[in-house]
């Protein structure tokens, strides 16, 4: 029988070596060739071994986000979405109001974990972030500001270390 302190490597013995990523930035100023946090993003999943099937922008319209998530988690080869930009407080800023409905689990951890993370490095303002993650579909998906510095930050110390594992959950 195994104990609860070996469940998470357990788990990790199902987790795929290589994941299929689709990249969405969420920008009304951004063209592709502008979009370093979504070259940030397409970067690190690359630098690990994974896979980006896509890597799209949309502008800040509810329909337009609400139809490239969709399109990207019927996708059967896409195991995650990441979006990244507006997430912040200003009335532009609505991608987790369009996502979160979307989500049939919400993992709030990622949340919790990011503006913790995020209160080391700028403090307060961490507050104001609406960083978010859950899945849909059996597609995990991830919203994280559009900085370059949080994106760094959500890739290096939240995504990739658990992305396999959780894809790996999901596929059970």
């Amino acid at each position: 029988m195994t104990s609860q302190g070996d469940a998470p490597s357990s788990h990790r013995s199902d987790a795929p070596s290589v994941v299929t990523v689709s990249v969405l930035t969420v920008s009304d100023t951004r063209s592709l060739d502008s979009d370093t946090s979504g070259k940030l993003i397409q970067e690190a999943l690359e630098s690990r071994g994974h896979r980006v099937a896509e890597r799209q922008l949309v502008k800040d319209e509810p329909h337009a986000i609400r139809r490239e998530v969709l399109r990207a988690i019927a996708r059967p080869e896409v195991d995650a979405l990441i979006v990244t930009g507006g997430t912040g407080v200003s009335a532009r800023d609505i991608t987790p109001d369009v996502v979160e409905p979307m989500l049939e689990k919400v993992l709030s951890g990622y949340g919790e974990l990011f503006r913790m993370l995020s209160f080391e490095q700028i403090g307060a303002a961490a507050m104001l972030s609406r960083a978010l993650a859950g899945t849909a579909r059996r597609t995990a998906i991830y919203v994280t500001p559009g900085s370059s510095g949080a994106v760094r930050l959500a890739m290096e110390r939240l995504i990739l270390p658990e992305l396999p594992h959780l894809i790996g959950q999901l596929r059970k």
